[in-house]
């Protein structure tokens, strides 16, 4: 990828929506960051800017130079108290490497970081963490009487350290009023996605999983259900690829025979293992499909019956209403 002259490639992200205020998405790298802590979240946010997402992702750190865990080096970073952040930003605190913990050698630099943070929490800024990342937001005092998580091998010092917080050791992640806090290295992708959904919609953190080639692992904590992240947990390619063109493709009137086509499968065996791979027909599938798609157009300012209808591929008003009814939406 080629940069624009002057700007540092690091803070450079490609965003199709360059018009009003963004919300910025701030990267901390500490010292021996964990590189997949730290890349997973950016190139969650990065695809959702990509999409359409109002993002812009900024980079910062104690010094202009960094290394991570692995020696991967890192330079032409911001130092972290130039930012300014708005209330409704995000700043995370990717984990690294564990043995630093203990470091007392720059003690008045994390000192002086803690109080910017503490600041930061004041201003309505969303301070997130991944893996042992938590460990700062919790010297920093920010994890008081809140429930956290943290990496599994270090729940153990966490609780020991951190007497005054709810540790809870069964989540991917936790969200405590504007602080969310994750479990290790993948769990930042979750933690990612999850904050898309509450900034967006499901169908938005499908289409954002579906480019990273993950798929979306809800937290105990998150009890709402969507078919757009509901019956993917299976590997068959095919009732994937036909699970994303029956979403594109929703308006429009199917056969199973057109459906079998479109992923190179005779009827009776896409029937057969559509159903085995997701525990659903095909046609309870669309049927679902639609009813999300309804109840997500109904809150659309102006939009008559009639439009809703068509858009969700039902055939008429009254059938829709005969869906709304027995699904109570």
């Amino acid at each position: 990828m080629s940069f624009p002259t002057n700007t540092n490639p690091l803070t450079f992200v490609q965003n199709t929506d360059h018009m009003g205020h963004h919300t910025q998405i701030v990267f901390f790298i500490p010292p021996g960051v964990h590189m997949l802590d730290l890349s997973g979240p950016i190139q969650t946010f990065f695809e959702a800017a990509r999409l359409g997402g109002n993002y812009k992702l900024l980079y910062c750190a104690f010094q202009p130079d960094i290394d991570d865990a692995s020696g991967l080096h890192f330079a032409r970073l911001e130092h972290y108290s130039q930012l300014s952040l708005q209330a409704g930003d995000y700043l995370f605190i990717p984990g690294f490497d564990k043995r630093l913990l203990p470091d007392k050698r720059h003690q008045q630099q994390w000192d002086d970081f803690y109080a910017w943070l503490r600041q930061q929490h004041e201003l309505g800024v969303n301070l997130c963490s991944v893996c042992i990342g938590s460990f700062v937001l919790g010297r920093a005092g920010l994890l008081n009487g809140r429930k956290c998580t943290t990496h599994w091998s270090m729940l153990k010092e966490f609780r020991k350290e951190l007497r005054n917080t709810e540790v809870l050791d069964d989540q991917l992640f936790v969200k405590d009023d504007n602080i969310y806090t994750s479990a290790g290295i993948s769990a930042g992708i979750d933690l990612a996605l999850f904050i898309l959904e509450e900034n967006h919609d499901a169908l938005f953190v499908h289409k954002i999983a579906r480019e990273l080639v993950v798929y979306f692992r809800r937290s105990g904590q998150h009890t709402q259900e969507s078919v757009y992240l509901n019956y993917r947990n299976h590997l068959h390619q095919g009732i994937h690829q036909l699970q994303d063109w029956l979403i594109e493709h929703l308006a429009t009137k199917s056969t199973i025979e057109e459906m079998a086509q479109v992923v190179n499968m005779s009827s009776r065996n896409l029937t057969r293992t559509f159903k085995q791979q997701t525990g659903i027909s095909v046609h309870e599938y669309i049927t679902l499909l639609r009813v999300e798609r309804a109840r997500t157009l109904q809150h659309t300012p102006g939009i008559t019956m009639d439009a809703i209808a068509a858009q969700c591929g039902f055939e008429n008003v009254r059938q829709l209403q005969r869906i709304r009814k027995a699904h109570l939406f």
